[in-house]
């Protein structure tokens, strides 16, 4: 989305083809064009059908580079750029894993760029363990977040104040807020453990996100972990329009993922928004948050050290905490901005078109 409309405001025209969905309209109104197409599947012949739609569409559009970001559409571009003779990159968004020989080359397409973007440092060490991606290929481009929209001066009372109802919280509780899928990697139940260690009356755990279906082990799984926590204060909620308000009603946010995250927007946005974050000390977390500064990393999978972690950051006295606030968003701010994150990425753009140096001598004449 953010690349698509950078691409128009610089003059150039943007096409996204994917299978759809709702940012299509968000999209279209950036000025970019969305082309449907049945790309999120993994049925090898549709893969191979989607090559030749993508290799039709890019002769009719007359397309200079393509872009792959997921694997099954990579394989279908891959072939299309082949077929039209265009430069093809990719972007790695997660160290993806494999347990055997098939897929670690099924994952391998994510290394055949032209040139190959990876959103974090840990990725970019990884890719070039596992993948042998030619350095002089590998570009690092950390993800970036809209800071217009995660300014907590922007922020009114009011909006922060809906949520208290709406979600079913208590006055005067502290809240301990973890924005993620529903899934037992993202470490839900690490969270509940921690609070039901700590055992304070004073906190309300919001779970924000979609992801387990009702009535599914997991779901079980969180319903009995909720129970253990003192007057079962805990609230599980699927989805959240206002994430910018949802980080300013909490205390402290937390992702405590159980494997490497390849970047995480969380930690992120929580600190655009001044919020102190916890997370595990893993993956590109250890990028985006200065441990003992902005944040606390903590190991993987252990509730004790969570426990702790929680209770530290709540004894902050105001002062300190108004500090924390600051440096954090200075932090993102000099670091993890949607611009920096654009312009990089339209660089890496001309450098596979031959024309940055053209465009680097036309910015000095200015």
């Amino acid at each position: 989305m953010d690349v698509a409309a950078a691409i128009v405001q610089a003059g150039g025209r943007a096409l996204v083809a994917s299978a759809g969905g709702p940012m299509v309209r968000e999209l279209e109104r950036s000025g970019a064009t969305h082309l449907t197409l049945p790309l999120k599947s993994k049925n090898p012949l549709v893969i191979r059908a989607n090559a030749g739609r993508l290799a039709r569409l890019m002769r009719t559009h007359e397309v200079d580079i393509i872009h792959a970001r997921s694997r099954a559409p990579a394989w279908s571009a891959w072939r299309a750029a082949a077929r039209t003779n265009t430069p093809f990159m990719t972007t790695f968004h997660a160290a993806y894993g494999f347990k055997g020989e098939w897929k670690r080359r099924y994952n391998s397409i994510m290394a055949r760029g032209e040139r190959v973007i990876a959103i974090s440092d840990f990725l970019a060490d990884h890719i070039r363990t596992y993948y042998g991606v030619d350095p002089a290929k590998l570009v690092v481009v950390p993800r970036g977040i809209d800071l217009a929209k995660f300014d907590p001066a922007k922020v009114g009372g009011e909006r922060v104040a809906k949520l208290g109802p709406a979600w079913r919280v208590p006055e005067d509780m502290k809240v301990v807020l973890l924005p993620a899928r529903r899934t037992r990697l993202k470490g839900h139940l690490v969270l509940l453990e921690a609070l039901a260690r700590l055992g304070r009356d004073d906190l309300c755990a919001v779970l924000v996100g979609g992801g387990a279906k009702e009535g599914s082990n997991y779901e079980r799984d969180l319903e009995r972990a909720a129970a253990n926590v003192k007057r079962g204060l805990v609230r599980i909620v699927d989805q959240c329009d206002d994430m910018p308000a949802a980080y300013s009603f909490a205390s402290v946010v937390v992702a405590p993922s159980l494997v490497p995250e390849g970047f995480g927007r969380v930690p992120v946005e929580a600190q655009a928004m001044g919020r102190p974050v916890i997370a595990t000390d893993l993956g590109g977390f250890r990028e985006t948050i200065l441990n003992g500064e902005t944040g606390l990393l903590i190991p993987p999978n252990d509730a004790k050290a969570l426990a702790e972690a929680i209770d530290e950051i709540l004894a902050i006295d105001p002062t300190t905490r108004e500090a924390v606030a600051i440096a954090a968003r200075d932090h993102i701010t000099a670091r993890f901005t949607k611009e920096r994150m654009t312009w990089t990425t339209l660089g890496v753009y001309l450098d596979l078109l031959g024309l940055l140096d053209t465009q680097l001598a036309a910015q000095s004449q200015e």
